[in-house]
Order: C-alpha cells, then structure tokens, then sequence
C-alpha cells in the first residue's frame, strides 16, 4: 500500500506563529519563498512543482508570483484583509482563495474600544507624566468621557457588529456608513460619510482597505469630525489620508486619534510620535493567543477542506467556491 505525497506548498514568507509553519510543515511540503536567495529565479526553476500557497494579508500574493505558479489550486492567507492579495489574478485562474474572517472579529472589537479609553482618558499619556516623576509636581490633563457618546461605525460587517455589541455596555448612541444599509440593521445610517463624522464623537473604522477605500477619511472628513471628536482606526492603514490626519491632530482640528495601523507598515511617520493626542499601537488588534491560534486553525482547514472535497472552508468574497 502507497502513501499519496502530500502536496507542496509555497509559504510566501514567514508566518506570525511559528506553531503553524511546524504544523504545515508536518502536514505538506513546505518551501518558504522569503527564504530564497533570488525568489524570482526560484520561481522559474521551481514554480511548477507548487499547487498550494499560504500567505498572510498583510505579505499578499502578487500577480506575478502567481502567474509563476502553473499548477497552482489554491491560497490560504492567515488574515482578514485581502487588498495585498491579488485577487483578480487568482480569479482568472479559477484559483479559490481562503481567508480567517469571523474568529478575530472580538479582540478586533475590543482593541478599538481599548484605543477608544485610551486616547479619551489619556491613559498612556499619564502613564507617562507618572513614570516622568511628574504626579508630585503637577496635575494630569483631564481627559473625555466615553459612555453616553455617539459612535459612527465606518464598516457594517463582522468587525462593525462586534463594536455595536460592546457600545451597548457603554450606553452610545450608535449610527453607520457602508456603500449600501447593511442587510438586517437598524442603526442609523449615513450614506454620506461626512454627514457621519459630523454627527459622531468616535469615528470607528472597521471597513475593508483595497483600492476602493483609499483615503476614504480625508481632510473634509476629518473636519467634519472636528475639536471634539476622535478617530479610531483597527481597519488598514490605507483608509486614512495620513498626511491630512497628522495636519489635523497636530492643529487639534480633531480632539485624537487612536491607530492600530499605518499607510507604511511598520513605518510611523515621527510626527505621529511626537504627538499626545494619539496613541498608536503595532498593528496588534487580532494579536491574541487565543485568536491568533483559531487563525492558524482555519488557515490548516481551508487547505485541509481544498484537497479533500476541492472547495476552501471561508473563501474571499468574488472568489471561485464563495
């Protein structure tokens, strides 16, 4: 009796758990792309050989990378986010492409509300002025309450939901923008973006990036906001003009910012540094043991579920098998 060779598999680059490069590993032949010392030579010499991918949605797959893959069936990214991924690539293939929604939406969901406390309350500012030595010397600033407040949800999809169920517990008014009403909701909802910003003290952003949401929060929307209000973003850097938000905190056109991402990842323009009125995080919102492990699971399963029955577990949106 023959055992069947597992498949090969291209590893992009390196993986955010190193637990899910040995379990890939264990389970297939694995070559890690960001390894090779000429990966566009590799790809010519080796491309053929590979008919499965594993990625991460912040590394992507590009065009070309998949175009050098002739045999290639299918894409497991560890992530939510697909801009990086070249999607109409994959679709002109037929190539289905699985990715990790759902299992990050409640550390996604807490992580915006843990940035909303602290650019209100300036929790990390004060941690600051006590570590300084300062607290016998001054008084700390006073902060913004957040209960009670209106929260604009930019982005009515898992994630979105996953605030509205915490803004509850806060007591906020809570309203919505997305291209079209979300099927099902009956919050409030704004089909101008501005008229919402206007509107909200907390400007939460939950929307996909991709070209079609590239600096959808730009300087009117910003000033629409205005002294009082707070941008909170847990969605992709790219959504924001960051150029027009460093303007607008820095001239308190807006009262903060909270920012788990960046426009040039893992590069913070100094400028945002230098402010107190932001607090900026690592792209860290999904960066939990408990849910990075129920990622890795469902990347492991949208490969496992491929070679067993042809169709990935959760594919991306517009993607063959959705």
């Amino acid at each position: 009796m023959t055992t069947a060779t597992p498949p090969r598999i291209l590893q992009i680059g390196r993986l955010p758990l190193p637990a899910l490069e040995a379990e890939l590993a264990a389970r297939y032949r694995v070559t890690c792309l960001a390894d090779q010392a000429d990966p566009a030579a590799f790809l010519a010499l080796h491309g053929a050989e590979f008919t499965g991918v594993v990625t991460t949605a912040a590394i992507g797959v590009k065009g070309e990378v998949v175009a050098a893959l002739p045999h290639l069936q299918v894409i497991s990214s560890f992530g939510v986010g697909f801009d990086a991924l070249d999607i109409d690539a994959a679709k002109a293939r037929g190539v289905p492409v699985g990715y990790t929604p759902g299992v990050l939406n409640d550390c996604v969901a807490d992580m915006a509300f843990a940035l909303m406390l602290d650019v209100s309350r300036n929790i990390a500012a004060s941690d600051r002025f006590v570590r300084r030595g300062e607290w016998p010397k001054a008084r700390f600033a006073q902060g913004s309450r957040v209960s009670g407040k209106r929260l604009g949800i930019v982005g009515m999809g898992r994630i979105g939901q996953a605030v509205v169920d915490r803004a509850s517990g806060f007591r906020m008014e809570v309203g919505y923008h997305n291209r079209r009403p979300a099927e099902g909701c009956t919050l409030p909802y704004f089909e101008s973006l501005t008229a919402l910003a206007q509107w909200a003290d907390y400007l939460v952003l939950t929307v996909a990036g991709g070209a079609g949401t590239r600096h959808l929060v730009n300087g009117d929307v910003l000033n629409a906001l205005g002294p009082k209000g707070y941008l909170i973003n847990v969605a992709r850097g790219s959504v924001v003009d960051e150029a027009a938000l460093i303007a607008a905190l820095t001239e308190r056109r807006i009262a903060g910012a909270g920012l788990d991402v960046f426009e040039n990842e893992p590069t913070v323009p100094t400028a945002l540094m230098a402010l107190d009125n932001v607090v900026l995080t690592p792209h860290t919102a999904s960066a939990t043991h408990e849910t990075r492990r129920a990622m890795a699971d469902l990347v492991l399963e949208n490969l496992e579920s491929f070679f067993a029955t042809g169709a990935v577990r959760t594919p991306v949106p517009g993607t063959p098998g959705a």
